[in-house]
């Protein structure tokens, strides 16, 4: 059976709402919707976080990086040169202790559907999950429900941060499968020794009731050291299950609003660790490098990189045989399973990782990963690291009108600045004006991306598309992902207009694109009501009673 590349860049724009292109053409791109108050700490700030988890898990005398913050909501930052202080919550201000990342209590209290969209803080959603609408997500679904619904839980086992809990297999279900190219989930994690080195693996997902088609091989941890955890998802909402979920930090949601695809376990932790230990010169990043068009190379925080929902999913890659069952992609399990087929995210960091890097003649942020087929790749944890220390010239940072982080469909600092935690970023002030916060992003991304997309399109056109159904090459898919994230962002809100016009053929795969590279400015009225501009939800192509979608990371 063929590699497939089936992911939520397929199924990433919203019932009813496909960007108008230019001419009065609808562009059906399914784009990726991944999903504050400020997070509240319990005695102690990011910087004590820092020093006590060193203590317990690196080395004693480690201090806190310098802060170092900028904001979509300014017109311009400082290119970063030290690490951000990672912002603190209450969960992360109990003692660390020796890892490999030992387990703690988290909440798994849930609460009601909350009516303010501050009401709340970073949680696992385990019972009464609602999505960035506020819509209740079904629990007890039939395989029908669930084929119908994109919503799934995933298992976390016990003790996942261990090395025998990496090897244990999460368990998707709710009447979802790995089989289903859209309910498919991703687990990631990367590791941080004492000593600095960094090391990714990929832990597998299995459908519920089935077993591994080769059973894992623990990683090999040392003691004292750090794992973060990321989750990836091709559905609509994944929603995390089991004790192992509190016992290794995890968040899915804000206060019970879902981060759609989005979760992570044990982040706040990593990111206070491994910016002490980038403060203090024992992680190296390495140096960006400088694109075929002589531009710096991109971060996942690069304006001309991201879309509507910048930041999220995962890198890993599963393999599926013909019963259903998963392995992790090896080339030993390649070999043995015999003509699998290759499960992929629709993930921003596997857009930079392994397309947009190699067809401008960049090199990611890689380590060893004896979980993938080439023995060393990047990760989500490895991408945020870097475009925290390298980014050059304006930062993207998580908005408000990420259409995953609206709660009951209105904007949310609060459930902003969670994300903006699990991916290293500094938090929004609880004061921010969320209009301009939005309107920044916007005009930034439309007067930066168009011309770099424009400059990088001859090489881009020579490379594979990551969904051949969206774009026919990399520069089609890229600048029709561009012009998808216009309106699933509500850019038209501000005064600002789509740049960029798409030929389509017959079949809606957009065979060329066009940029206009004007600068704009945003406008934002008084008293313009802070809300977002709707739920994207994903669906496969054609399904029927819906609008066709297609692809956007």
């Amino acid at each position: 059976m063929p590699t497939r590349h089936r992911s939520a860049w397929q199924r990433r724009l919203s019932q009813g709402r496909l960007a108008r292109i230019a001419v009065p053409l609808a562009i059906p791109l399914a784009l990726g919707l991944v999903l504050g108050i400020i997070l509240v700490t319990n005695g102690g700030t990011a910087s004590t976080v820092a020093q006590s988890a060193l203590a317990n898990c690196a080395s004693p005398g480690a201090s806190a990086p310098a802060s170092a913050s900028a904001d979509a909501s300014a017109p311009a930052s400082a290119p970063a040169s030290a690490p951000a202080s990672a912002p603190a919550s209450a969960a992360a201000s109990a003692p660390a202790s020796p890892a490999p990342c030992p387990s703690a209590s988290a909440s798994a209290t849930a609460s009601a559907p909350p009516v303010d969209p501050e009401a709340g803080t970073p949680d696992l959603a385990l019972t009464n999950p609602v999505d960035p609408t506020g819509a209740a997500i079904n629990l007890n679904q039939t395989p029908a429900e669930a084929a119908d619904s994109l919503n799934c839980t995933l298992t976390v086992p016990a003790n996942p941060l261990s090395a025998q809990g990496l090897a244990t297999p999460w368990q998707l279900g709710d009447g979802c499968s790995e089989a289903n190219p859209n309910q498919e989930a991703f687990v990631e994690s990367t590791i941080l020794a004492p000593n600095g080195k960094l090391m990714v693996y990929d832990p597998l997902v299995v459908t519920q009731g089935t077993r591994p088609a080769v059973a894992p091989t623990p990683p090999t941890i040392p003691r004292g050291s750090q794992v973060i955890i990321n989750v990836g998802f091709n559905g609509n909402n994944l929603v995390l299950q089991g004790a192992g979920a509190a016992q290794g930090r995890c968040i899915d949601a804000f206060g019970n609003s879902i981060i759609s695809q989005t979760s992570a376990c044990n982040a706040q932790r990593f990111f206070a660790v491994a910016n002490a230990m980038i403060a203090q010169g024992r992680i190296r990043i390495p140096a960006l490098g400088t694109s075929t068009d002589g531009k710096a190379c991109e971060t996942t925080e690069s304006f001309s990189l991201i879309d509507q929902d910048q930041s999220d999913n995962v890198i890993s890659e599963y393999l599926l045989n013909g019963n259903g069952q998963t392995a992790q992609d090896t080339v030993a399990n390649k070999n043995a399973m015999g003509g699998a087929m290759v499960l992929a995210n629709g993930s921003d960091d596997g857009l930079l990782a392994h397309f947009v890097d190699p067809a401008t003649g960049c090199k990611p942020f890689t380590a060893k990963d004896p979980t993938s087929p080439n023995g060393v790749d990047s990760s989500q944890a490895l991408n945020s690291l870097s475009a925290l220390v390298r980014q050059r010239g304006t930062r993207a940072l998580l908005p408000v009108n990420d259409p995953q982080l609206l709660v009951g469909g209105q904007f949310s600092i609060g459930k902003t600045n969670t994300f903006r935690m699990m991916a290293d970023q500094p938090p929004l002030s609880p004061n921010a004006n969320k209009n301009q916060n939005a309107a920044m992003y916007c005009q930034n991304m439309l007067n930066i991306q168009p011309a770099k997309l424009q400059a990088d399109a001859a090489n881009e056109a020579n490379f594979t598309s990551p969904v051949p159904a969206v774009g026919n090459n990399l520069a089609t898919f890229m600048g029709a992902r561009l012009a998808g994230s216009f309106t699933n962002m509500g850019c038209q809100n501000f005064g600002l207009t789509n740049p960029v016009t798409v030929t389509m053929d017959g079949n809606g795969v957009a065979t060329a694109v066009t940029f206009n590279t004007a600068q704009q400015k945003a406008k934002v009225q008084d008293g313009t009501r802070e809300r977002g501009s709707g739920y994207n939800k994903r669906v496969p192509h054609g399904r029927k009673g819906h609008k066709e979608n297609a692809a956007g990371m």
